[in-house]
């Protein structure tokens, strides 16, 4: 027996009408159901799973920045060009907070209105993985010259 997949992540909010305006506005999930204004549950473009993302409202508890608990999740996005708009719209809301290349992966890290970090990624081609992982400056530019259009979501 083994895990095939992560199916969906819930997260404790403070504000879960908040948070789900920020991830359908900006990562472009949509509300699948609800419970009034105190749970949300949320799908990623495409998926067919009941739900992705789940957020339900506590209220405010501010937790220790590096304390044990959640470091982030990880969103993939289907090809660079969606990883280049992505990274435009994370700095409009003023979200983006790092960004990096890790040879398997472009990724961008952003926090949503709790301060929840978060990764969105594309996942560069296995054939493409160097021999050595590690956490580079990404050159978004570079990547696009070298893999325009690629979609590597389901790879």
């Amino acid at each position: 027996m083994s895990i095939k997949r992560l199916n969906h992540a819930v997260l404790y909010v403070a504000d879960a009408k908040l948070s789900a305006a920020f991830y359908t506005e900006v990562l472009g999930f949509a509300v699948a159901a609800s419970m009034g204004d105190q749970a949300f549950f949320l799908r990623a473009d495409g998926s067919d799973n009941d739900h992705d993302l789940g957020l339900f409202s506590v209220g405010a508890r501010p937790a220790a920045p590096h304390s044990v608990g959640l470091y982030h999740l990880a969103w993939q996005v289907h090809t660079l060009e969606e990883l280049v708009a992505m990274r435009a719209r994370l700095v409009e809301v003023g979200s983006l907070v790092g960004e990096s290349d890790h040879g398997v992966s472009k990724s961008l890290y952003a926090r949503d209105p709790d301060g929840i970090e978060f990764e969105v990624m594309w996942a560069v081609p296995r054939a493409d993985w160097p021999a050595q992982v590690g956490t580079y400056p990404l050159d978004l530019d570079g990547a696009l010259a070298r893999w325009p259009g690629l979609d590597t979501a389901d790879a």
